[in-house]
């Protein structure tokens, strides 16, 4: 947006000279060469108007390639799937990690701390609580949204409802008794958390911040269900717009970073263009069902990958990644899979992806950020620029200063009693 207007050329420039007032009868020859050039510029201007037509055909972003995210322990009794934060996909700027997370009534994010970017919880089922060092607390249901900008420093806690529950109960002699989902005599604990149906499921999306807002204050925006508005660009076609901008409707989250967050849920038989900055990269997550994205317009889903995923997917214990070798194809994406996306290109327009539903219905996200193009080092909890930064970060929690003043003597009133992860 800071293309500049080019200054006019003054009309002084280009004055004609003075000519005789003597008549000029041109000859014959004169004519016959004026009459090719303007044949001979006629063909050139529509062969460049045919070049601009065909170099102006829009192109739909595509799938660089996929990465399956396999179930793994986290925390104190919680299962998740990190799609981004692993070996096969260290980041894609400015996105950090993402996990979609399964918490029992025994598991829970107990007291830890933070510096240096924002976690975004976005709940599907059940309830988290959280509580922080400075004082903040609340609680998140179905379809709520918590985005917390931990800045310089932060010392939080995030425990299911029923977690607390049983922990208030257990502090006072009554364990088994809690009200919570997931507790008391019904209650099954043999079952993995992303088994239990009464498990609290969510995603928790990490964004990088600027080395100019790394030091900024904590902060928190909470936003139900019902205050996340919703685009709806056809029947069969309904999107929560989290974050940014998603068919005329506008989010009401304003990021430091900017970011898109969009929820999709798509029926059968469905084909949608969402609208892709061209600065910005990206990757959609597959909660469920099935969908195709990108591929030239009018291309036919032919299931590209069908044999490289299905070796890739014998295994899946661990996360793997499978590359797109036929971009110009659509590319399936199934549950649990991350797919990264294409990067803009300015000679081309990739300023939106192309995505179709067939005899499946498809719930997924679509996460989109511009790049912020610095270093990225991340110690444990703490994401820097530099490995001094992260190490002075450390320094900081431990000795409780530069943000962290509170972090000494605080312990949430909802994580187990007497616990702390250790540093």
């Amino acid at each position: 947006h800071n293309n500049q207007v080019p200054s006019q050329v003054s009309p002084t420039t280009y004055r004609a000279k003075p000519t005789a007032t003597r008549t000029h009868v041109p000859s014959l020859a004169m004519l016959a060469s004026r009459v090719l050039h303007f044949r001979t510029s006629l063909s050139t201007s529509t062969a460049t108007a045919a070049t601009a037509t065909t170099t102006a055909t829009r192109k739909s972003r595509h799938i660089l390639k996929s990465i399956y995210a396999a179930e793994r322990e986290e925390g104190m009794g919680a299962t998740v799937r990190r799609s981004l934060g692993t070996i096969q996909q260290r980041h894609d700027d400015p996105f950090l990690l993402l996990d979609e997370f399964w918490v029992g009534s025994r598991g829970g994010f107990p007291d830890h701390p933070h510096r240096g970017f924002e976690t975004v919880t976005y709940l599907f089922r059940g309830q988290m609580q959280h509580e922080d060092f400075a004082g903040h607390e609340g609680t998140i249901g179905p379809g709520d949204l918590q985005w917390m900008t931990a800045g310089r420093g932060v010392v939080h806690c995030e425990m299911p409802v029923s977690a607390v529950n049983r922990n208030d109960n257990n502090n006072k002699g009554q364990a088994g008794a809690g009200t919570g989902t997931g507790t008391g005599a019904g209650a099954n604990t043999t079952l993995r958390p992303s088994q239990d149906p009464e498990a609290t499921h969510g995603l928790q999306l990490w964004v990088n911040l600027s080395k100019s807002d790394k030091r900024c204050d904590p902060a928190y925006q909470d936003l139900r269900d019902d205050q996340i508005p919703r685009a709806r660009p056809q029947d069969g076609v309904e999107v929560k717009v989290i974050a940014g901008e998603a068919h005329g409707i506008k989010s009401k989250v304003y990021t430091r970073t900017p970011t898109m967050y969009l929820d999709y849920r798509m029926q059968k038989h469905q084909t949608v263009e969402q609208a892709v900055p061209r600065d910005y990269s990206g990757f959609v997550y597959m909660l469920s069902g099935k969908a195709f994205f990108g591929g030239e317009e009018g291309a036919i889903s032919t299931n590209n990958n069908a044999e490289k995923n299905k070796k890739a997917e014998v295994d899946l214990s661990r996360n793997h990644a499978v590359i797109n070798t036929t971009p110009e194809q659509p590319f399936k994406g199934q549950a649990h899979q991350a797919l990264i996306l294409s990067r803009g290109d300015n000679d081309n327009e990739t300023d939106h992806l192309r995505i179709k539903t067939t005899d499946q219905e498809a719930h997924f996200v679509i996460l989109l950020g511009k790049p912020l193009k610095e270093p990225i080092v991340m110690d444990r909890l703490f994401i820097m620029n530099t490995q001094e930064e992260t190490q002075q970060a450390l320094q900081d929690f431990r000795e409780s200063k530069n943000g962290f003043e509170r972090a000494k003597e605080w312990r949430s009133k909802i994580a187990p009693k007497g616990y702390r992860l250790k540093f």
